[in-house]
């Protein structure tokens, strides 16, 4: 492994897992770090690359940090996890799900999508175009390489189809807002592909773990419970 996760830790008892999306950090999770951990032992790690988790050397895929997922897993002596992840952190959770069925407990995904047609086309074409302009000059440009990097998970990542997602055993809540980033009939997809499956929307847009936090949590909470 070449990298140690930075990560927040808070609470007690069963284990819960936050997976934020691209771009952010742990920080994302302001709102569930402090609701959940009054009933769960929650983890908030810097995905590699992001916040104060560093690149490394290896892949910069979705694929590699679900890898890396088992590997802070295993450092922390987790066997088994409810996990949560958020748009790029949702993604990152169904291929973990997928490769790493036996660590998964209950599986929260808030706004993933399975690959790019499923993103709204006015927000993933100004991604397409700003990857390729960043992939032009990534060769001149440190700067343009990591942005081209970051991108590129939006554009090239993640590759999964429904029928995969129907080898995932975990209960499962899908949970996405009304005016979503992520097509609605991707989201009702993702939901339906899933066999033990249960879709929340909710008003918001595609940030409503900190935007809508005083409904999101509620909702997510219940689900753990139940």
């Amino acid at each position: 492994m070449d990298i140690k996760h930075y990560y927040e830790e808070k609470g007690q008892g069963e284990n819960l897992v936050l997976l934020h999306g691209n771009g952010e950090n742990s920080g994302y999770f302001y709102y569930q770090l402090e609701e959940y951990s009054k009933h769960y032992h929650v983890y908030a790690p810097d995905t590699r690359g992001h916040g104060r988790t560093p690149r490394g050397t290896a892949p910069f895929s979705i694929s590699q940090f679900a890898d890396d997922l088992k590997v802070f897993l295993d450092e922390k002596c987790i066997e088994k996890a409810h996990i949560l992840g958020f748009s790029d952190g949702a993604n990152i959770a169904m291929v973990f799900a997928l490769r790493y069925p036996q660590y998964v407990d209950k599986l929260i995904l808030n706004g993933g999508n399975l690959n790019g047609v499923g993103v709204k086309a006015r927000v993933q074409l100004p991604i397409i175009l700003g990857y390729r302009i960043a992939s032009l000059f990534a060769k001149k440009s440190d700067g343009a390489k990591a942005n081209a990097e970051m991108l590129g998970l939006m554009v090239n990542d993640p590759s999964l189809n429904p029928a995969q997602l129907a080898s995932i055993r975990a209960e499962t809540l899908v949970i996405a807002g009304t005016k979503d980033m992520i097509k609605d009939s991707h989201t009702r997809l993702i939901a339906r592909s899933i066999p033990k499956s249960r879709l929340e929307i909710i008003e918001g847009d595609h940030f409503i773990a900190a935007n809508r936090h005083e409904i999101f949590d509620p909702i997510v909470l219940d689900f753990l419970k139940s």
